[in-house]
């Protein structure tokens, strides 16, 4: 349902998506030569006390680096657009077909369903399309460039790389499978919430002449609390996350420079190429992590496409007739 929804509706802003992967490409082929850069200054240039060679090569970085900064932000400007306009026409096409529902459809679906799935829902889809083209794009594009930079540095010391992906990859999909149910509960909590409230401000003379404020409370409590019990536990599993991924990062950190340091000592490796492997380890498992946030929300996005994609597949039980009577003889 995801898959479908976005297609029918990006696609005339595939323009926009295409510039953004262009620019993309740009900023990570940018971001990627940098720490080789900065390892041969360091090789290079402060080993070998070659002042020339240190500015000249800065000079070099700091054009790369504002290529980096331009692109990026271009990229992330035909990001937003693309992605706000995908949101627009999406509730445009989802109000005006529900305006030809009758009193069958909007009862069956909920009115406060039908605000939740206009709104919040539509929301959900329109920011994992602008998280797929700002940071979508660039992390796998980042994960195979950092991976072979990474081994133009040491082949040796790049199984390192694939331990920590590995356990990040599968920590990450322990968390996600845990989560994909909650964030279904969650808009099913949202449409409950919104539907206590409408009733509540709609029926307010009903309410106070029958002196029914006390249960009103009550039910809109219960909806509240529901709604917060399932928002702490989705909270408690993506404050899990970060942690988790700082832990393999530093571990990793630590089994390379240990790693790198006896390669330095025995000659095999130098001090620059050590630090550019860092940087490449750190980039890499950053884009891990920039893809998980993206595997965060996809299930919820998903959930919110469904409920979409069901108000498409309603028809209106008013049917038009094909020789209706325009005169009253």
């Amino acid at each position: 349902m995801l898959i479908k929804l976005i297609n029918r509706y990006i696609r005339p802003y595939l323009g926009y998506v295409a510039g953004v992967a262009a620019l993309q490409l740009v900023a990570v082929g940018a971001s990627l030569l940098l720490p080789t850069m900065n390892g041969q200054i360091i090789d290079q240039g402060v080993a070998r006390a070659d002042t020339d060679y240190i500015v000249h090569r800065g000079a070099q970085m700091l054009a790369v680096a504002g290529a980096q900064v331009l692109a990026q932000c271009a990229a992330v400007f035909l990001a937003a657009n693309a992605a706000m306009k995908f949101g627009r026409d999406v509730r445009s096409a989802l109000f005006n077909h529900a305006l030809e529902f009758s009193a069958r459809e909007i009862n069956d679906l909920g009115t406060a369903s039908l605000i939740t799935r206009n709104t919040n829902d539509v929301l959900q889809v329109q920011t994992l399309v602008f998280m797929t083209c700002s940071l979508m794009i660039s992390a796998p594009l980042t994960m195979a460039g950092g991976v072979f930079m990474a081994l133009r540095q040491d082949v040796v010391l790049s199984w390192t790389i694939l331990i920590a992906v590995a356990a990040l990859a599968i920590s990450v999909s322990v968390i996600v499978l845990r989560m994909t149910p909650l964030f279904q509960r969650q808009q099913f909590a949202v449409d409950e919430i919104n539907r206590v409230t409408r009733e509540q401000i709609t029926g307010i003379r009903v309410v106070r002449a029958f002196t029914q404020e006390e249960q009103e409370q009550a039910r809109f409590t219960h909806a509240n609390d529901r709604l917060m019990k399932l928002g702490l536990s989705i909270g408690a599993l993506f404050s899990l996350l970060f942690p988790l991924v700082m832990l393999i990062l530093d571990v990793s950190q630590v089994g390379v420079m240990w790693l790198g340091g006896s390669r330095i000592d025995e000659g095999e490796m130098e001090v620059g190429k050590l630090i550019a492997f860092l940087t490449y380890l750190m980039q890499i498992l950053m884009s891990v992590m920039m893809a998980t946030m993206m595997v965060l929300m996809a299930p919820r996005a998903a959930v919110c496409a469904k409920r979409i994609m069901e108000v498409f597949k309603t028809d209106s039980s008013v049917t038009w007739r094909t020789d209706p009577v325009t005169s009253n003889s």
